[in-house]
């Protein structure tokens, strides 16, 4: 028979068990925690958040005779975050306007170029010019002044969070105070864990029979927010208990309640979530945390609790209400006196307002993101808080969007027949517009309507390119001929690749030989082939692919009108060289790049390249300025525009494409307008793209010097005979004329059409000009 153990004996042995259960428990608490530190310590010594790059357009800069559009002017104030005040501005992003005269007290311009703190300004105007920029503070006169780059866009990561990182020595003590009256009153005392708070949580529940009051620490909150699932479970509840012991012990209070109060969420912007108080100050009340007043405080730390229902934007009255319950408990902890108290609650709840900032140049983004990413990937761009900074100004691009919408409404209004249900198959346009010697995009819209259609006509489209390549033949003749030169207007057929091509005017041209400034000015596609063919076409190849086009180009004599297909930007930037003394530049969309720390990353130089001589450049320009001042684009005039200009317009077989390529010494913009399917639009280049270019021009006057294009060395001028092209005789030759001509290739002859009968003028001319040339000579 066997013996029982005794009593003791069991004991023991449970006594064993308990103790070696409690060193498993503890070892399984110490193994975890050391889990949980290492965990926690990998997070926070790595970047703690995704910071969105931050993508900027050019600073705008002002000065006294400065031409503007006011209206442009006040709408981009406005996008800045300035605010329309009754008094004289006394705060950073206050304005106040009248009829002449617009006074802001100015944010701080930080750009990678210089930092300038804010100040208040008086700018005086006389209709549209700027008279005079004043300093408010001292008095002094201002001879330029820049306006801050707009934000135009933020690169998001998943999660779409937007936030301005701060330092708690940034944030106001009442600040402080009143996120621990609402959330965690022992927040300095506990050690992540308030028993006492839970305590206190469960018998305010239970005495009103729902859930009015929360037993978590703002230790907890974080533990909850930053690394575990919003999911409600005990095992979860656990986890957060012993994940916010351990971040107590591993950093102090100040660095626990700095992170925390960078990453709460606090509303919602759209589709965009604000978190952080840094960010929730802008939101909120369009200010810097350090500004936030004890009224302001308390709203931002009783949204903590539901940001979306306490919301100033969705209901003042329940924020309102929420604010009063921060501010009496904060008084009840003694971190306010009654007196404060009172004159807090008497405030009114007042936002700064704000609107859902849509896509701004989407087009030109999307062409600026592309290059972006050769340069930074995409994780990079969404989470490393990059300041971006872009040639995109935004009043330019809003004129040239307007612009081109009028455009096409107008057109189709015209003409009925123009008008597709279809969003997709509407007519389109697309608008490019840069400064010609430095390469800068000022503006690009690349479609109609960019939630309808992506894609981008002025960076991806291939069109023909109709009379607007004519210059490039021209171009490629100077050598041997001149713009006094004259050309064929016959009827000729040519044998292309065993076929009969014989070339048509757009419209009746009665004459039939022109000079080869007026057929370029009246666009006469006989003489422009004509031109082509003696010059030879492999030579105009040879002259295109200078400019370079990515277009293969192939020497077909109807190259001369146009048929090769180009993608606009490479037209647009060809005609630069035009514009800009023969010198090409590499167009630009991205200025600089900046990290968080302020550090240049990246910055894109100008770039340019001669393809033509500054001569060449001069006579081509010479000859534009004739398509506006007397031939296809003349009823510029009527639209209102008297400043000096060259261009040229184009239109393809059938009207498929309406082009309208015009600049200035200071700024160049290309027009087209057509069916992406290639429909006919029964308009021309001069009636349906030149409107939209004079549109534009004339809404932004700042870019508009009125200046005129500068002679440069090499180029001559002579008097010429209009019919014959040759010099002139005195007194012979019935319509004399100034021309330009290089100074290797000025015409020698006398005109052969009013030859001088009188002998004696013959001889006394015969000096005049063996005299020149002595002193020539």
């Amino acid at each position: 028979m066997k013996r029982r153990p005794s009593k003791n004996v069991t004991l023991k042995r449970l006594l064993k068990l308990a103790v070696l259960f409690v060193v498993l428990i503890c070892t399984g608490i110490i193994l975890y925690s050391g889990y949980l530190s290492f965990q926690i310590e990998k997070r926070f010594s790595a970047r703690r958040w995704r910071i969105p790059s931050k993508v900027f357009s050019d600073v705008t800069i002002l000065y006294p005779g400065q031409e503007t559009n006011r209206d442009l002017f006040h709408e981009k104030l406005r996008r800045l975050g300035y605010r329309e005040v009754s008094y004289k501005p006394d705060q950073k992003g206050e304005v106040r306007t009248s009829r002449s005269v617009t006074e802001i007290f100015l944010h701080d311009l930080i750009v990678p170029s210089q930092k300038r703190m804010g100040f208040p300004v008086q700018i005086r105007f006389s209709e549209n010019e700027i008279k005079s920029i004043v300093r408010l503070d001292n008095g002094e006169p201002m001879p330029i002044l820049e306006l801050e780059p707009e934000e135009i866009m933020l690169f998001f990561g998943p999660d779409r969070e937007q936030r301005q990182l701060v330092s708690i020595d940034q944030v106001p003590q009442h600040l402080i105070y009143a996120i621990m009256a609402a959330e965690d009153n022992r927040f300095y005392s506990h050690h992540g864990v308030d028993p006492m708070g839970i305590c206190r949580a469960v018998y305010t529940n239970l005495r009103h029979g729902s859930i009015r009051q929360g037993g978590s620490t703002i230790t907890q909150q974080l533990a909850k927010n930053y690394f575990l699932t919003p999911q409600k479970t005990l095992l979860r509840k656990i986890k957060e208990l012993f994940m916010s012991l351990t971040i107590e012990v591993m950093y102090d209070k100040n660095e626990i309640f700095e992170i925390y109060l960078n990453e709460i969420y606090l509303g919602q912007k759209g589709s965009v979530s604000i978190n952080g108080i840094g960010e929730a100050s802008h939101f909120y009340f369009g200010k810097p945390v350090g500004k936030l007043s004890l009224n302001e405080a308390a709203i931002i730390a009783g949204l903590i609790k539901g940001p979306n229902y306490y919301s100033p934007y969705a209901n003042k009255n329940r924020c309102l209400n929420r604010r009063n319950l921060v501010m009496r408990a904060m008084n009840k902890n003694g971190w306010i006196s009654g007196k404060e108290l009172n004159a807090a609650l008497v405030l009114p709840v007042k936002t700064a307002g704000f609107t859902v900032q849509y896509k701004k140049a989407p087009y030109f983004l999307d062409y600026l993101s592309e290059q972006l990413t050769t340069l930074y990937s995409r994780e990079d761009l969404s989470s490393l808080g990059l300041s971006i900074y872009t040639t995109l100004d935004t009043e330019v691009q809003i004129a040239a969007e307007k612009a081109l919408t009028r455009g096409l409404a107008r057109l189709e209004k015209s003409n009925p027949g123009l008008k597709r249900t279809e969003p997709d198959k509407k007519l389109q346009g697309a608008v490019i517009v840069m400064q010609p010697k430095t390469g800068y995009i000022l503006a690009m819209a690349g479609g109609r309507n960019y939630s309808v259609s992506q894609f981008n006509r002025i960076t991806q489209a291939k069109r023909q390119t109709g009379s607007t390549f004519k210059p490039f033949t021209f171009l490629s003749a100077l050598d041997k001929f001149t713009p006094a030169s004259v050309l064929s207007n016959k009827p000729k057929s040519y044998m292309i690749n065993g076929k009969i091509w014989q070339p048509k005017n757009y419209g009746p041209v009665p004459e039939e030989y022109l000079t080869m400034r007026n057929a370029l000015a009246k666009s006469v596609n006989r003489a422009a082939v004509d031109l082509a063919m003696q010059v030879g076409l492999d030579h105009i190849v040879n002259t295109v692919n200078g400019f370079h086009f990515s277009t293969p180009i192939k020497p077909y004599p109807s190259l001369s009108l146009g048929s090769l297909e180009v993608i606009p930007l490479e037209l647009a930037r060809a005609y630069c060289a035009f514009a800009a003394d023969g010198m090409q530049p590499y167009l630009l969309s991205l200025k600089e790049v900046v990290d968080e720390n302020g550090k240049n990353l990246e910055q894109r130089h100008m770039t340019i390249n001669r393809v033509i001589s500054p001569a060449k450049a001069f006579i081509m320009t010479s000859l534009l300025q004739s398509v506006v001042t007397k031939g296809t684009a003349r009823s510029l005039k009527k639209m209102g525009i008297f400043f000096p200009v060259a261009g040229k317009t184009g239109t393809t077989n059938n009207s498929r494409d309406a082009w309208f390529i015009g600049y200035t010494p200071d700024i160049l913009a290309l027009v087209w307008v057509g069916f992406d399917n290639g429909d006919s639009i029964h308009a021309t280049g001069a009636t349906a793209a030149l409107p939209i270019w004079a549109d534009l021009m004339n809404a932004i006057p700042q870019y508009i010097s009125g200046n005129g294009f500068k002679m440069p060395p090499g180029v001559v001028k002579r008097t010429i005979c209009s019919e014959s092209g040759q010099l002139a005789v005195p007194d012979a030759c019935p319509k004399p004329i100034e021309e330009v001509f290089l100074a290797e290739n000025v015409p020698s002859k006398d005109c052969s059409l009013h030859q001088q009968s009188d002998p004696f003028k013959k001889f006394i001319k015969g000096v005049k000009k063996s005299y020149l040339k002595i002193i020539n000579h």
